[in-house]
Formats: structure tokens, C-alpha cells, sequence
């Protein structure tokens, strides 16, 4: 059993930006691997390279006079959980504008809403950004995909060497990032609370967002548990898909999608500890939903701001809709050995103008469904995205 996987695509994506930009803050839910990606990419550095980690207390000591250490490095420079040092940010714009750029600096943290505001005021035109999600399926291959489905893609999920150990190193993952991340964070919200709604949006799963039911759940108003989905969308551990408003003339839903980003995650908060006790849960189906839209997303490298879901309140709707410049490409997940092509399909790839409509399915072959459908097996889908 391999206990590292080396992240080639993404140990290159960081050395290009370095190449480009000054300053490279490397962001990613906690335990995702950016410590290990940082130590990847210093292995394939030539010259002076510097490692920082501010969560050790003798690393956080040399920067109580920033400038004094940092301005003679030379070389790359990282430094990691750069969220434990405030203000370090207008420092860095000072070193990076120095003549010839001597040092370039490769920042670590966990994404939060001032880390994110700090970088891109204060560093503007001089800092880039990278978000690192877990395992993909082209990284771990096609004979690793019931196992990623299973266990997720935080490294220490999928690598365990049982899967009883994995669902315990998720279950501590779970306690750890409420008790002690997010307090780091600056939230204040009880770990409690926070646990208990995390574990409510896993049991809807690739649902519409309603908030006024969330609330009246809680206890609170609308507004407040919008706020609770939105800090943990912040920190990388809940994708919320946004709805596509097309110009027809039909009501649309104008609600977010919910999804649980991490399968694995996802499986731990419904108490799922195996592959039998998933077959025998109701939320299978959207599990596996949300397990292929991830999947699409990262074969086809889409950014966020590039997916969306569609849905009338006359009953049409679109699993994924990824938009890419003037091309339009729509996705349907359905955990079946027959899929077969809906009105429903239909009506999306007419109105909202598809290039074509792929529906990932459960078995074992692909082949078309009709004009611009096409049905594509799971275990085929990495050869049959790509250009």
C-alpha cells in the first residue's frame, strides 16, 4: 500500500504560478495535503528553499520581527498555516517588490474570508491562488474507484490501510476541524451546533437549499443558518452548486444545490463505516451523484464559478451545467444499468442551447441515447471527457 502519492499535475500548477506571481497562497480544506504538496515542490527546487510552519511555536518566534528574517532569504520561501500570523501580508508586499525579486513565497492556509480579503487587498497584482482539493479518480486510477467513493479524497482517508481505520482518522477529521479549526478561524459558533448542521446537510445531499426550513430546524432565522452553510463552503468542506437562470419562459428554481464535497465525509456523517452499509442506505443514490459530479468537475478542470445546476418548477431540470466561454456541456448521474433519455433531458439540452448532454451511469458501457445524449459508463468516463 502506497502512503504517498506523489500530486505531479498539481506540484506542477504551483511551480508555474511561482514562475508568474510573487506570492502563491496554496489554500484547501485542513488535512487535504498542501504541507505535503509544499514539501513536493521544494524537492524539485534548485538553491536556497526556506520552510516555515506556524504552528510550531520555534517557527513562529523567528517572525515576531518579519522583516528582520524574511527580507535576507533567497530562493522560495514557504510558509505554512500563514492564517496564525496577522499582518504578515503587508510585509510580504514590501519583499515582493523588491528589485529582481530575490525570494519567492509559497503561503499555506486554510481559506477563510479574511485570509482570502487580506491577500488579494494587500498584495494585489502580486499574489495568485491555488486551491488543492483531495484525491481525484485520474489521480488513483480506475481500480482505486469503489475505495474513493468510499473513504473520499483527504489523503489519510483514502491511504488507511483498512476501512476501519479510515473511518475513524474521518471521524476524528470531523471533531478536530469543529473543535479546534474553526475556534483558529476566528468562529465563534458552538462546535455542537455546527456539528449538528453539518450533519443535517448530509442527509440532503443534492438538495435545493431551504433555508427557512434549516431555520425553523435550529430555531434561529434564515439569514443566521445561511450563515453557517456559508462558513463551511469557505472551508472547502460543502460544495454549494448555484442555479442556472436561462432566459425561457419558465419559473426556475433560484435556490443552491448542497453538497457534502468529500464523499468520504459525506459517508461518516450518515454513520456509514462500509461498502455494504452504503448499499443499504437511501441516500445511495445521491451519494453517488454527488460522487460523479465531482469527478466531471475536477476531469474536466472547472472552476466553481463555471458549474451550475438547472431546474423549472414545472419539473425539468440538470444535474451539472458546466459553461465554459460560449460552450455549454450538461451532465445527468444516474446509478443505474439502463439509463435512458427523459423528456426532462430533452427539454434542458433545447433550452438551454447544450452543445450535448452526457449521462454518467452505473454500468459498463457507452453509447449514445439519442441526438447530442450520449450515456457514458463511470469507469469510462476519464478517456471519454477528454478532448
Amino acid at each position: 500500500m502506497k502512503r504517498h502519492i506523489k500530486r505531479s499535475e498539481h506540484v506542477a500548477a504551483v511551480n508555474l504560478l511561482l514562475r508568474r506571481q510573487r506570492v502563491v497562497l496554496l489554500i484547501g480544506a485542513r488535512q487535504v495535503g498542501k504541507t505535503t504538496l509544499a514539501h513536493d515542490v521544494l524537492s524539485e527546487r534548485k538553491g536556497k528553499t526556506t520552510f516555515l510552519d506556524l504552528e510550531d511555536p520555534r517557527d513562529l518566534a523567528k517572525l515576531t520581527e518579519p522583516m528582520m528574517f524574511l527580507e535576507p532569504r533567497r530562493g522560495l520561501v514557504v510558509i505554512d498555516e500563514v492564517q496564525n500570523k496577522p499582518g504578515l501580508f503587508p510585509v510580504l508586499r514590501v519583499l515582493a517588490d523588491r528589485p529582481r525579486t530575490p525570494a519567492r513565497f509559497l503561503l499555506l492556509g486554510s481559506a477563510s474570508p479574511d485570509l482570502l480579503r487580506q491577500g488579494s487587498e494587500t498584495l494585489a497584482g502580486r499574489i495568485a491562488f491555488y486551491s488543492l482539493p483531495g484525491f481525484d479518480l485520474e489521480e488513483i486510477g480506475l481500480e482505486g474507484l469503489k475505495k474513493l467513493w468510499l473513504r473520499g479524497g483527504f489523503p489519510l482517508s483514502f491511504l488507511a490501510r483498512s476501512h476501519a481505520e479510515s473511518a475513524a482518522w474521518r471521524r476524528d477529521f470531523i471533531r478536530t476541524f469543529l473543535e479546534r479549526d474553526l475556534p483558529q478561524l476566528g468562529i465563534t459558533i458552538p462546535s455542537s451546533t455546527l456539528r449538528r448542521f453539518w450533519t443535517m446537510l448530509a442527509h440532503y445531499h443534492g438538495q435545493i437549499w431551504n433555508g427557512a426550513e434549516f431555520g425553523r430546524a435550529f430555531g434561529i432565522s434564515h439569514t443566521s443558518v445561511r450563515r453557517y452553510l456559508d462558513l463551511l463552503s469557505n472551508t472547502f468542506v460543502i460544495r454549494q452548486l448555484q442555479p442556472w437562470q436561462e432566459n425561457v419562459k419558465k419559473r426556475q428554481v433560484k435556490s443552491p444545490k448542497v453538497y457534502i464535497s468529500d464523499s468520504g465525509i459525506l459517508h461518516t456523517l450518515l454513520d456509514l463505516d462500509s461498502m455494504r452499509a452504503l448499499e443499504g442506505h437511501p441516500k445511495i443514490g445521491a451519494s453517488w451523484e454527488g460522487f460523479a459530479l465531482e469527478v466531471v468537475v475536477r476531469t474536466l478542470k472547472a472552476r466553481a464559478d463555471q458549474c451550475f445546476f438547472w431546474a423549472t418548477h414545472g419539473g425539468a431540470e440538470l444535474d451539472l451545467l458546466i459553461v465554459k466561454g460560449n460552450k455549454r456541456l450538461g451532465f445527468e448521474f444516474k446509478r443505474t444499468e439502463t439509463p435512458k433519455a427523459s423528456p426532462s433531458m430533452k427539454i434542458a439540452l433545447e433550452d438551454l442551447n447544450l452543445e450535448r448532454l452526457e449521462v454518467v451511469h452505473a454500468g459498463k458501457e457507452t453509447f449514445p441515447l439519442g441526438r447530442a445524449i450520449r450515456a457514458i459508463a463511470m469507469q469510462e468516463l476519464l478517456n471519454a471527457l477528454k478532448p
